[in-house]
């Protein structure tokens, strides 16, 4: 009885104890949907007149929202008051691994299945460059991502490790950025919420705020500013075009709604919903402590 147990807990749709999660499953199901999308795509729908481009690129942005998904799953912890999510993170994070490995293997079949090729663009095209290095980083987080590996590492050494998620994901946005090209409108919202992520954390472990709907509506701004700068700043080196014509046109919707606008929007709900959450919160009994005698 207690092997079976032990088998149950490994599962991914089991919790440590053994008993079906819902949480785990409905994860497991979720992040499988894009992969299952893409091959119903591929077998019925089409993928356009350059299938595995389309399909290459398709993998590589669900790797970017997985990695961003797997950074909220804190902050969503501590403004929903939801601790049980911690439950899936490792699960979303794996989904990510999967799909940058599936990326990359893509393309690999895209080069015709040529090692030597492959290795010699990855040498001498910068974006690819640091796609390769966020993929390296990536297999080196799920490897060590189970329970046997924390134990043997111990908990400092894992910590300090897995904290280079905080540079794989900008490593990654960069490369959406320079595989984009022209059309970086996606990479400039992905890039707004990672700043709004990465800002919660600064803004939760240095200065200790973690809830409050004035902070989260300031660190939006803060964030949305930052889309606004880093959008400007890519027009500008890439395409040469005038600062000042992409800051204007951030200052208005007449040339469609820009992703900072998204950031903003973005924030805000969240900013919404946890303050919602915070003053309907069911009140949680206190437990009494017996006094000293």
């Amino acid at each position: 009885m207690a092997a079976t147990k032990s088998i149950f807990a490994r599962m991914p749709w089991f919790d440590r104890a053994g008993n079906f999660s819902i949480l785990k499953t409905t994860t497991l199901v979720l992040v499988s949907l894009p992969a299952v999308w893409l091959l119903i795509r591929a077998l019925f729908l089409g993928l356009g007149p350059r299938p595995l481009t389309e399909a290459i690129h398709f993998v590589g942005d669900w790797t970017i929202y997985l990695l961003l998904v797997t950074l909220a799953v804190t902050p969503a912890r501590r403004l929903l008051d939801w601790n049980k999510l911690i439950q899936v993170r490792r699960i979303i994070g794996l989904s990510a691994l999967f799909y940058i490995l599936l990326h990359f293997s893509l393309y690999t079949i895209d080069s015709r299945l040529d090692p030597v090729f492959v290795a010699k663009e990855i040498v001498s095209r910068v974006y690819l460059t640091i796609g390769f290095t966020a993929l390296l980083g990536l297999v080196a987080l799920g490897v060590t991502s189970t329970d046997g590996m924390v134990k043997r590492m111990g908990g400092k050494n894992w910590a300090r490790l897995h904290k280079l998620i905080y540079i794989i994901v900008p490593l990654g946005i960069l490369h959406y950025y320079m595989q984009s090209k022209l059309i970086v409108s996606p990479a400039v919202y992905v890039s707004g919420v990672y700043f709004w992520l990465m800002g919660y954390r600064i803004m939760s472990s240095r200065l200790g705020i973690k809830q409050g709907l004035l902070p989260l509506v300031g660190l939006t701004i803060v964030a949305t500013l930052l889309t606004v700068a880093v959008e400007a700043l890519w027009y500008g080196l890439a395409t040469r075009i005038d600062v000042n014509l992409v800051l204007s046109a951030n200052l208005g919707t007449q040339n469609g709604i820009r992703p900072s606008w998204w950031v903003f929007a973005t924030g805000l709900g969240v900013a919404v919903i946890a303050e919602i959450r915070q003053r309907f919160a069911p009140v949680r009994p206190q437990t009494r402590t017996a006094r000293a005698t």
